[in-house]
């Protein structure tokens, strides 16, 4: 069958993906119903190649359990990961083994992602050993280029990760990452760890490296201004679900979500005045609108109506799909068509 070019660009599609937890009952609730804890409640979204997502959103919102998802280091409750086509959780011996292969991560703290008894070398030429991508004689040149790559001298083959910084972790996880040609890589809040002036050297050398190798990544942030900076669309999400999915520009540009709208606005803008006092100022910051409810007890209808400042008629009653308007998609009843009366 003739494929679209669609078909051709995209690399992975996630098809109403769902992990619930179950939350164990304390004994003076024995014999009441069974409680979930909604960590990811039927997203949907798709990536091509050579492109970056951003999944942005508060804590707990699912951001990294759909990252563990797509990575096949958990088990759904529901939904599909289709990998060029194929879906990731019926792949076996070595279509699994490819499918590993072709998908890496970088974890968010590289002080807990690097074994402390293994050297750089051995770090780095493990994945090179087990999918047999370089001779034997061959695992310290690669290796080395790999370290050259991420910005690292070669002297640092044979010293141990408590012997760097983590901006220096970070760097030979992101070697360690790239070390199997990967086409897609999920990279988990990979900056949040590091000091801000260090955050900009990794967030250039991921970029610098996106242009490079053409990789795909599924760019895991709650820091709204790297997101801006680094991807082509992005998928805002709330208690386990994406409200609004849009190109960067357009998102950033103008918020159809009233949730998106309260997370550009809590973000810190620096001012442009030169004086000390401007430079740390919040500004348009929003009214309080409360504590995000728990994922084991979601408000019915929008999830977001009880913190929401645009809330109206049918907010409380019928949860909004996530449909089409202006560009991009948006679960939201300001944006869905709504008849007047039909929800009294």
């Amino acid at each position: 069958m003739h494929k679209s070019r669609r078909d051709y660009m995209e690399l992975l599609s996630v098809r109403a993906l769902k992990k619930y937890f179950p939350v164990k009952k304390s004994p003076e609730r024995l014999g009441s119903e069974s409680l979930w804890l909604k960590a990811v409640d039927g997203i949907d979204f798709s990536m091509e190649k050579d492109k970056v997502l951003a999944l942005v959103g508060e804590s707990g919102c699912g951001k990294s359990t759909a990252a563990r998802l797509i990575l096949r280091l958990m088990k759904p409750t529901a939904g599909e990961v289709l990998f060029e086509g194929r879906d990731i959780f019926t792949l076996k011996g070595d279509s699994l083994k490819a499918f590993r292969k072709s998908v890496q991560i970088i974890f968010q703290d590289p002080f807990a992602s690097l074994n402390p008894r293994r050297t750089v070398f051995d770090t780095i030429s493990e994945p090179l050993k087990i999918h047999s991508i370089v001779k034997r004689k061959d695992l310290r040149d690669a290796s080395a280029e790999l370290i050259k790559k991420v910005g690292l001298g070669t002297d640092i083959m044979n010293r141990y990760p408590h012997e760097f910084s983590g901006g220096q972790r970070q760097r030979i996880c992101i070697a360690r990452a790239l070390a199997v040609n990967p086409k897609l890589i999920v990279a988990d809040e990979p900056l949040s760890a590091l000091d801000v002036s260090i955050q900009a050297q990794i967030l250039n050398l991921l970029q610098k490296l996106r242009e490079e190798t053409k990789i795909t990544f599924l760019f895991i942030s709650h820091d709204l201004k790297i997101v801006n900076y680094f991807s082509d669309t992005v998928g805002v999400m709330y208690l386990g679900k994406i409200v609004e999915y849009a190109k960067t520009e357009d998102l950033f540009k103008e918020p159809l979500h009233p949730y998106t709208e309260l997370l550009l606005a809590s973000a810190p803008k620096i001012s442009h005045s030169p004086s000390p006092q401007a430079i740390h100022r919040f500004t348009d910051s929003p009214k309080d609108t409360g504590e995000i409810p728990s994922p084991i007890r979601i408000p019915a209808g929008c999830p977001f109506h009880p913190r929401c400042p645009k809330r109206f008629n049918p907010c409380d009653k019928i949860a909004p799909e996530l449909k089409e308007a202006k560009g991009r998609l948006v679960s939201c009843h300001l944006w869905n068509p709504y008849e007047p009366g039909k929800y009294n």
